[in-house]
């Protein structure tokens, strides 16, 4: 069942599972592939990146960087595979500048038999910074922003957010107070960037005639930037890795068409 962005910060799994990866198990919409003719119109496949090193050891990684594991490597060539299948070709490709980010878009266009194509990274894709608190235990950091919210322990503070007493943006805020390096960012900061690099991707695309564009990005990077061009969210809360937000950019406009779609990966297992 589907839930709108007014819940969404209530939710445990946009702390936890952002951070600590997921399985490509997700919301499961129906695949309609985008047209490739000449036009104005720009469909964006906003792509989460694969589970890395971190994610496994629930550590936390925001501009930090660890490879992708065998499983992230694996769904994002299975990714690839599914847009194969689904006849999906990429006119441009856009990552973050993060390894993770870079690797899961470029076994992606191999496995979509387009490893020619350029991937043009950007600093703006990144996942929220974390500030001096990258790398460390998703318990520790979360469990100080908890205390300068008021509470007494990292349990008391995961109950406040599953109840929704808690939310994602008041977390990010604490994080800003205590953290000692003054560059952990905040909710509407990231979505501001976010939404700034995807606009100027989509308006060069339209002006160049339009077409299918791949972006990898991160999962709580990539729901700040939809928080407020849609009420549709992923299953649970949560981006799987290797799932896809596909946006499509028409007239100035963006319309997100589908949020955490895992379809397509799912279509690289079938292939035969």
């Amino acid at each position: 069942m589907r839930k709108n962005f007014k819940g969404i910060f209530s939710l445990l799994a946009i702390i936890l599972l952002m951070l600590t990866g997921c399985s490509t198990s997700g919301a499961k919409t129906s695949v309609s592939n985008a047209s490739t003719d000449k036009t104005d119109e720009v469909v964006l496949y906003v792509t989460r990146h694969g589970k890395t090193m971190f994610n496994t050891v629930h550590r936390a990684q925001g501009w930090s960087d660890t490879p992708l594991t065998d499983d992230g490597v694996k769904v994002a060539e299975q990714l690839g595979k599914g847009l194969k299948e689904k006849k999906i070709t990429f006119k441009s490709a856009y990552s973050s500048d993060a390894g993770r980010a870079r690797e899961t878009a470029r076994l992606a266009l191999k496995n979509n038999g387009q490893s020619d194509l350029q991937v043009k990274e950007s600093k703006n894709l990144r996942e929220v910074c974390f500030g001096s608190y990258e790398g460390e235990h998703d318990e520790v950091m979360w469990g100080d922003a908890g205390k300068e919210l008021g509470y007494n322990s990292y349990e008391d503070f995961m109950k406040a957010i599953s109840s929704g007493e808690a939310t994602v943006p008041e977390m990010l805020s604490a994080l800003k107070k205590i953290d000692k390096s003054g560059m952990s960012e905040e909710w509407d900061g990231v979505r501001q960037r976010m939404q700034k690099e995807l606009t100027e991707i989509a308006e060069e695309t339209a002006e160049d005639g339009g077409g299918n564009v791949l972006v990898v990005a991160h999962g709580m990077s990539i729901l700040s930037m939809i928080s407020n061009m849609t009420e549709e969210t992923p299953e649970g809360g949560q981006l799987a890795n290797a799932s896809v937000t596909k946006i499509v950019y028409k007239d100035g406009k963006f319309k997100v068409k589908e949020v955490g779609n895992t379809a397509y990966a799912e279509a690289g297992t079938n292939e035969k």
